[in-house]
This record gives structure tokens, C-alpha cells and sequence, in this order.
């Protein structure tokens, strides 16, 4: 089997398809004498150099980088009737589907396939495809969502990530294990509705979140701009939702300073479209909850959505990206760019003289912020996400930064909105899982699919056993007010971290991460919110945590069912390793119990746990 590798080292990030500072090249890739401009990650296939048995063409390629791909097939002529079906399998993934004029380009007739493959490792791969039909190249090319950077600030970036300030950083961020988020804004007051339509039923694509109002239903940006006039908060909203974070046993607070609808919580220099200068309100409701947070003892973080700005950030380079995207065949997403009515400056000058400013007086304004949570970085170039990044760390150098920041520059990993990433999948930084307590991040008056504490509570042991942060949303009203039952069941979460958060802070990944029931996959906001939970806790079931300390090792296996006359933990048998001690968080009886060859077995008789469970501290 023949290898066709061919790398183009051309400087673009080609994931998120910005290309507005594009470096192409036009080489010849056996489409006899067409000219196929390649950038950086893409992979071309020639079927020519296939291992081609029963008609079926498969190669081995190398990857250089790990992330979500799209299969590409490129025809040279018009396509035929019927359209012939390509089926494709990427080592265990499959994709493909009817040849469809997705694109034309000089290269052919580009057909792009759903689903998307993901691959976990750099190195060798293997592809087949199967088509009745003649075709000129295979193209694996980063998804829109799968930015990659080229290489050139890595130098600076790693020396600023290894610094002795971004180290004790993560360090902190890694022993806090559980945050609050908080979406609240000018669409809180609308909540979810729009002249009496509820934004599912808008009647244009797009998310059908709360925060999301002003993209759903198109709203003009004068219009929306009106709703700033009646944004008039109580005054006590800072001091109750802090408290209620410390509550919920919440060690951090990060809220949406700026979202994409451009509206600043805090008071802005170089803007008027923010709480002190655009509402009643008057006051910066930012450093009031940064106060407050601090007052309580947790630590404080921002959101901030740099690459999304529909009141002053224009189309955010649509057009620009689109049309050289077109001439190559890529898809472009408009990801949530304002294209009813973009403001007439360019996405440059809305950065220049917003973004970055913005940044900066969000750091002088509050010298202890501990980390920046970027948001919709779209058509970020690379030398705009690290000039975010850099300009962070010279003003301060203790702030972390999220991955959102576009091109691999982030301090840590966000798994997505909702998603839980599995328990094997590998992940190169240390990671947190953004969620929602609802279906809606922002206030959405007629979502009633609250999240109990039993589901919180399994989310947020899923993912400390796998070794990431919760951030858990809040979403208040326009009056800053919680919803009862979201502020309900954050408090009962609170009360199990009370016994429990041993296991829980300051701990890290243990060699095994559960035993029992297959894990519940969370793919997204959508995903719960169409699937629902259902999953039944059996005692028989355990998640691991571990911590290590000159005393020993020491590792916590949870159970979130009711305890019965015994518990039997088969990961803690012999081969684990000699128990020394075992111990109930919460208690201080005695405990009595048994290590085998095949089990831990402890004697749970006349434990009284409640319906959340029970955390046994073994150690070695």
C-alpha cells in the first residue's frame, strides 16, 4: 500500500476558515493541468496512488494534528443521474453519502460529507472509500470549528503558558474543580420571547438559547439597543448570587461581561452601550459582582465575546472569508455573524477600538481576576487571538485564558456547551465542561427542564473522575433574580459538597475512572435538551477519584445510590494495592470491611446515606 503524504506549509488557520491574512500556493495535485490552491492540515488523496482491490481505494496518510476533519470528494466533470454514492470509512468511523455539487472550484466539483471524523492521534491514519464512479482527489480538511495555528508565536506562547504565574494558575484552577456561569444581559429581561413569539418559533435558523434573542429574531441594532433603557436591576443582586455560589460549594464566578450582543455589564471608555452609560441602572454591575464574590472568598472571572459583536463588530469578515473560501471550496459558516443589519465599520477597526480596549479595562478594573472566558472568536486571525492573549498576560500575568481565544492559545481546554467528553478520550491540557441547569444558558421563562440535584450531581462526578472543572450556569432575570428551582437544586448540590467535597477538590484522575453502567454520553445543549436524562444509579455503580500526599495515596470511590446491606468495589481489590484504611466522608464511625482478590466489600448495613449516595475514603 502506497503513502501519499502531502504537506503544504503555508501559514493559515484553516479550521475556523480565517483567512483574512491568507498565504495559498498553487500546486499541481494530478488534476492534469488545473492549478489547486492547498493550504497548511489539508490532506489531498490521489487515486492513482490508492490501493485499489475490488473497487474499493484505500490509503495510509499522516496527520500532524489531532481535532475534527471533513472528507471531501472532487469530481471533474458534471456530476451523473443518479448521483452515485461514495461510502467512507475512516479507520472505525464512517461517513459519505450521495455526490452532490456542494461546490465548483478549479480543482472540480467539490462534495463535502456529513458526519464530520474526529481523530484522537497525530501519525498514521488509514482511509477508504468506496465509488462506482470516476474522481480526481479525496481532500481531509480541518472542520470550521478546528482552527489550527501555524506554528509562529509558539515559541512566545509556550514561554508565557510556562511562566511561574500561568503554573500557579493552573494549579489553583485545578484544585477548584467547580464553578458558577453566569449569562445575564439585556435579553434577560426578554426572556426567551420577542413580542410575544417565544424564539424557538422566530422562524430564522440559529440557537435557540435566550442570550441568542437579538440573532434569532434579527432585531435591528437600534431596536435592540432600546432594551438597555428598562434594564434596571435590584441592587441586592450582587451580594445573593455570590452567596449563592458559596452555597453551592462554587469556588469561582465567571460572568458574561460582554456578549455577542455587544452590551458591556461594566463601564466602558469606549463605549456607550454599557450598565453605567445606556441603562438606569447607572453603576458598574461588574465590579459590584466582583466585590461581592471576592467578600465571600471565591475567585472571579469574566466572559467576553471578542469575535461576536452585533451591535458594533460589522458582518465580523463574512464576506471577506466567504468569498476566498468559495474559490476553494470550503464551507463557510456564518457562526452567528450579524448579517441583517452589521454596523458600517470593518471587523479590524471594531477590535481596535473596542475589543482590545475592553480587555484591558476589564484587567485595570479589577486587579485579582483570575481568568478571561473568550467567547465567538469566528474569523479571528491568529495574529489577532494572540494578541489577546499576550496583551493579557503583559497587564497580567496571573489570568488564565480559555481556548475560545482562537488557535490552540488558550491556558486550559473547554469541552464544548454540554458536552462531557468520554473516558478515553485524550485531551492535551486541562479541561472544563461548561453547563447549563436548564436547556437555556441565558433566562428563558418557558424552559421548565431543570436538571434535579441527582442529574447535577452526576455530571459533576462524571467529569471530577475524569479529571475536569464544572462550570454550571445560572441564567437570572432582568432583575438579576435566579429562578427558583435552578438556585434550589445549586443549593443541594451544596449540601452534598459539604460531607463530600474531599473527594471532590484538590483531587485528580484515578487510573480507573468508574465501574458499573456505561457512561451517559452529553453531546451538547441540544442533545439533553431533545433527549432528556434518564439513567437509574445502582449500588453496584462507582466513580474514582484520587490524591496523593506525603502521608500516602489515597482514593475515593462514590456511589450516588441509596447504600444497601453491603458496598463491593471490585477496583479496589487486592491487585489495587494494600488498603490500609477505609473511611466514610461525613462520619466518623467506624467502618468495618474486607479487601479480597476481587473486591473491596465493606459492610454499609446501618448506613442511613439518603438518596444522593455516600463517598468512602480508601487509603493505601
Amino acid at each position: 500500500m502506497s503513502n501519499l503524504i502531502k504537506e503544504w506549509a503555508f501559514s493559515i488557520g484553516v479550521g475556523s476558515l480565517l483567512i483574512s491574512t491568507l498565504m495559498l500556493c498553487s500546486c499541481d495535485v494530478a488534476t492534469g493541468s488545473k492549478a489547486v490552491q492547498v493550504p497548511d492540515h489539508w490532506v489531498i488523496l490521489d487515486p492513482g496512488d490508492a490501493e485499489l482491490v475490488d473497487g474499493r481505494y484505500s490509503w495510509d496518510f499522516e496527520l500532524n494534528r489531532i481535532g475534527t476533519y471533513d472528507i471531501q470528494v472532487v469530481t471533474a466533470d458534471a456530476l451523473p443521474s443518479p448521483a452515485p454514492v461514495a461510502r467512507i470509512e475512516v479507520e472505525d468511523q464512517q461517513t459519505g453519502g450521495e455526490l452532490t455539487e456542494n461546490y465548483v472550484t478549479d480543482a472540480g466539483i467539490v462534495t463535502q460529507f456529513k458526519p464530520s471524523v474526529s481523530f484522537e492521534h497525530t501519525g498514521l491514519h488509514t482511509l477508504a472509500i468506496e465509488l462506482d464512479a470516476p474522481f480526481e482527489q479525496v481532500r481531509i480538511i480541518p472542520n470550521f470549528k478546528n482552527a489550527f495555528s501555524s506554528g509562529k508565536y509558539d515559541a512566545k506562547w509556550q514561554a508565557m503558558h510556562n511562566s511561574p504565574e500561568k503554573r500557579a494558575a493552573l494549579d489553583w484552577f485545578k484544585q477548584a474543580r467547580f464553578g458558577m456561569f453566569i449569562h445575564w444581559g439585556l435579553y434577560s429581561q426578554a426572556g426567551g420571547s420577542w413580542k410575544g413569539t417565544k424564539i424557538e418559533d422566530s422562524g430564522f435558523p440559529g440557537p435557540g438559547v435566550a442570550e441568542w434573542l437579538m440573532f434569532k429574531f434579527r432585531i435591528p441594532r437600534d431596536e435592540y439597543a432600546g432594551l438597555a433603557k428598562s434594564f434596571n436591576p435590584d441592587r441586592s443582586f450582587a451580594q445573593n448570587i455570590a452567596r449563592l455560589a458559596r452555597d453551592a460549594g462554587m469556588k469561582y464566578v465567571v460572568i458574561t461581561a460582554k456578549h455577542h450582543d455587544g452590551f458591556a455589564l461594566f463601564d466602558s471608555a469606549c463605549s456607550e452601550f454599557d450598565m453605567v452609560d445606556a441603562t438606569p441602572y447607572e453603576a458598574d454591575a461588574i465590579k459590584e459582582l466582583y466585590d461581592a464574590c471576592l467578600a465571600e472568598g471565591l475567585e472571579f472571572g469574566v466572559y467576553y465575546s471578542h469575535g461576536n459583536d452585533w451591535q458594533d463588530g460589522a458582518d465580523g469578515n463574512y464576506a471577506n472569508v466567504k468569498q476566498r473560501n468559495d474559490a476553494m471550496g470550503i464551507y463557510t459558516h456564518a457562526q452567528g455573524k450579524n448579517l441583517w443589519d452589521p454596523s458600517p465599520n470593518t471587523l479590524d477597526e471594531y477590535l481596535e477600538s473596542k475589543a482590545y480596549p475592553q480587555i484591558a479595562e476589564l484587567l485595570k478594573l479589577m486587579p485579582r481576576l483570575r481568568l478571561i472566558w473568550f467567547d465567538g472568536e469566528g474569523f479571528i486571525t491568529e495574529d489577532q487571538s494572540f494578541r489577546f492573549y499576550q496583551m493579557i498576560y503583559d497587564i497580567n500575568p496571573n489570568v488564565l485564558v480559555n481556548r475560545r481565544v482562537g488557535y490552540e492559545f488558550g491556558d486550559y481546554l473547554d469541552a464544548g456547551d454540554n458536552v462531557v467528553p468520554s473516558a478515553d478520550a485524550k485531551l492535551t491540557k486541562h479541561w472544563e465542561t461548561c453547563g447549563t441547569t436548564n436547556n437555556s444558558w441565558g433566562f428563558k421563562a418557558h424552559d421548565h427542564d431543570w436538571k434535579d440535584t441527582k442529574e447535577l450531581l452526576y455530571w459533576f462526578i462524571d467529569i471530577a473522575s475524569k479529571g475536569g472543572n464544572y462550570l454550571l450556569n445560572i441564567g437570572p432575570d432582568g432583575k438579576g433574580h435566579v429562578p427558583r428551582e435552578s438556585a434550589k437544586h445549586l443549593r443541594e448540590v451544596g449540601d452534598w459538597l459539604e460531607v463530600n467535597g474531599e473527594a471532590i477538590y484538590g483531587t485528580t484522575r484515578w487510573k480507573i475512572i468508574h465501574e458499573g453502567s456505561e457512561e451517559t454520553v452529553l453531546a451538547g445543549t441540544g442533545h439533553r435538551a431533545a433527549k432528556g436524562f434518564n439513567r437509574d444509579f445502582s449500588p453496584g455503580e462507582f466513580w474514582f477519584t484520587f490524591r496523593k500526599n506525603p502521608a500516602g495515596e489515597k482514593v475515593y470511590a462514590i456511589s450516588l445510590a441509596r447504600a444497601g446491606e453491603s458496598a463491593r468495589i471490585r477496583s479496589l481489590n487486592k491487585a489495587a494495592g494494600k488498603i490500609h484504611s477505609v473511611r466514610r466522608l461525613g462520619s466518623d464511625r467506624a467502618v468495618n470491611w474486607e479487601q479480597t482478590t476481587t473486591e473491596l466489600v465493606i459492610d454499609t448495613s446501618e448506613w442511613d446515606t439518603g438518596d444522593n449516595g455516600f463517598v468512602v475514603e480508601v487509603s493505601f
